[in-house]
């Protein structure tokens, strides 16, 4: 993993920590378990780095919801 790539994670479970209530770690742990960071997050990092804040938390929920990450 790049410096790029770990920032941009760090970013992502930020941003979704704010969107769902869930402490960081908690949110972490989610997306790692459901392999989301490792599968998604960062081999898209290229790509998902070039869209707006909202635009990436509304992309994770949606996929954490079809993982049955969250509801």
């Amino acid at each position: 993993m790049t410096f790029d790539q770990l920032d941009f994670t760090t970013y992502c479970i930020g941003a979704l920590s704010e969107r769902l209530k869930l402490s960081q770690p908690t949110v972490f742990r989610m997306l790692k378990d459901s392999d989301i960071l490792g599968s998604y997050i960062v081999p898209g990092y290229e790509v998902l780095h070039t869209y707006s804040p909202e635009y990436i938390a509304d992309d994770l929920v949606s996929l954490m919801k079809e993982r049955g990450v969250i509801q």
